[in-house]
Protein backbone atom coordinates (compact mmCIF):
# COMPACT_ATOMS: atom_id res chain seq x y z
CA UNK A 1 0.00 0.00 0.00
CA UNK A 2 1.85 3.37 -0.61
CA UNK A 3 1.67 7.05 1.13
CA UNK A 4 -0.87 7.90 -1.50
CA UNK A 5 -3.31 5.26 -0.80
CA UNK A 6 -2.82 5.69 3.31
CA UNK A 7 -3.30 9.48 2.88
CA UNK A 8 -6.49 9.10 1.51
CA UNK A 9 -7.70 6.63 3.75
CA UNK A 10 -6.75 8.59 6.97
CA UNK A 11 -8.50 11.64 5.04
CA UNK A 12 -11.68 9.71 4.37
CA UNK A 13 -11.97 8.72 7.90
CA UNK A 14 -11.50 11.69 9.12
CA UNK A 15 -14.14 13.53 6.80
CA UNK A 16 -16.67 11.20 7.67
CA UNK A 17 -16.24 11.52 11.43
CA UNK A 18 -16.22 15.19 10.71
CA UNK A 19 -19.51 14.79 8.70
CA UNK A 20 -21.47 12.62 11.66
CA UNK A 21 -20.05 15.40 14.54
CA UNK A 22 -21.30 18.27 11.98
CA UNK A 23 -24.39 16.05 11.59
CA UNK A 24 -25.23 15.57 14.99
CA UNK A 25 -24.46 19.09 16.25
CA UNK A 26 -27.27 19.97 13.21
CA UNK A 27 -29.86 18.09 15.42
CA UNK A 28 -29.33 19.56 18.83
CA UNK A 29 -32.05 21.29 19.86
CA UNK A 30 -29.60 24.72 20.49
CA UNK A 31 -28.91 24.31 16.49
CA UNK A 32 -32.66 23.88 15.76
CA UNK A 33 -33.58 26.85 17.35
CA UNK A 34 -30.70 29.08 15.77
CA UNK A 35 -31.63 27.54 12.56
CA UNK A 36 -34.98 28.49 12.52
CA UNK A 37 -34.33 31.92 14.12
CA UNK A 38 -31.54 32.58 11.95
CA UNK A 39 -31.85 30.61 8.94
CA UNK A 40 -28.77 29.27 8.69
CA UNK A 41 -26.53 26.83 10.86
CA UNK A 42 -23.46 27.81 13.66
CA UNK A 43 -20.69 29.15 12.22
CA UNK A 44 -18.81 25.99 14.20
CA UNK A 45 -21.53 23.39 12.93
CA UNK A 46 -20.72 24.75 9.00
CA UNK A 47 -17.09 24.39 9.74
CA UNK A 48 -17.76 20.81 11.03
CA UNK A 49 -19.74 20.18 7.63
CA UNK A 50 -17.45 22.06 5.00
CA UNK A 51 -14.61 20.77 6.90
CA UNK A 52 -15.78 16.84 6.74
CA UNK A 53 -16.66 17.37 2.96
CA UNK A 54 -13.44 18.64 2.07
CA UNK A 55 -11.53 16.03 3.65
CA UNK A 56 -14.09 13.12 2.11
CA UNK A 57 -13.57 14.76 -0.91
CA UNK A 58 -9.62 14.98 -0.64
CA UNK A 59 -9.43 10.95 0.57
CA UNK A 60 -11.67 9.45 -2.25
CA UNK A 61 -9.63 12.11 -4.62
CA UNK A 62 -6.43 10.48 -3.24
CA UNK A 63 -7.76 6.54 -3.75
CA UNK A 64 -8.84 7.01 -6.71
CA UNK A 65 -6.28 9.29 -8.71
CA UNK A 66 -3.21 6.98 -9.48
CA UNK A 67 0.30 8.81 -10.36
Amino acid sequence: MSAQQIMGIILLVVGVILLFAGWQASQSVGEQLHETMMGRFTDSTMWYLIGGIGAAVGGVLLLVVRR
